[in-house]
């Protein structure tokens, strides 16, 4: 059970820590310190339920479907390298850097309508959690729920530690040289989620 709760934190924070707008919109909150407690306790949340519905889910679809399993399995490792690569390349390339004041301040109820939709209408929330996270679980027969709660937990612990961090980061993510560190750093962890889940 701790194996499988491990490996679902370490693939949730491996998925979250690629930099999107969800991540670069928290982290400004936090450098800003406006309403950081209401985002981070958004995203988190949110990635729960995301991640509750693809294990319970996709535990049932293969109980139904058992071809789906494989095919979600190499279909799993096929996004996690092309995430890893799109990661690299993004490192390779660089040309970020976080610009804090890009935001301008608004009300907690505007925070949050922007947060929604950044979430909830970005696609690549729905394969990262509920498909991805989904068919990882399924590799874990009868600790599935442990994986869940893994990766939920590593949600909470990224968000928190983005947001509440996020100011003493501030001059290290004014370079970018820092972006391509971390890029460099998530298409790592991607590659290796991939190999992992490939030999099974």
């Amino acid at each position: 059970m701790l194996a499988a709760g491990l490996s679902g934190f370490q693939v949730s924070v491996g998925l979250i820590m690629a930099i999107g707008a969800q991540n670069a919109f928290v982290l400004r909150q936090g450098l800003r310190r406006e309403h950081v407690l209401a985002c981070v306790l958004f995203c988190a949340t949110s990635d729960a339920v995301l991640i509750a519905t693809g294990v319970a889910g996709l535990a049932a679809a293969n109980a139904a479907v058992p071809w789906l399993d494989p095919v979600l399995r190499w279909g799993g490792v096929a996004f996690l390298l092309a995430y890893g690569f799109r990661a690299g390349w993004s490192a390779l390339r660089g040309g970020s850097a976080l610009a804090p004041r890009s935001v301008a301040p608004g009300t907690l109820g505007q925070t949050l309508a922007t947060l929604a939709a950044i979430t909830w209408l970005n696609p690549h929330v729905y394969l990262d959690t509920v498909v991805l996270i989904g068919s990882i679980a399924a590799q874990y027969p009868g600790r599935q729920v442990a994986f869940g709660a893994g990766a939920a937990l590593g949600s909470f612990v990224f968000f928190f530690t983005l947001g509440y961090g996020a100011r003493l980061l501030a001059p290290v993510f004014a370079r970018e040289a820092a972006w391509r560190v971390l890029d460099g750093g998530v298409a790592v962890v991607m590659v290796s989620i991939a190999a992992r889940l490939a030999t099974g």
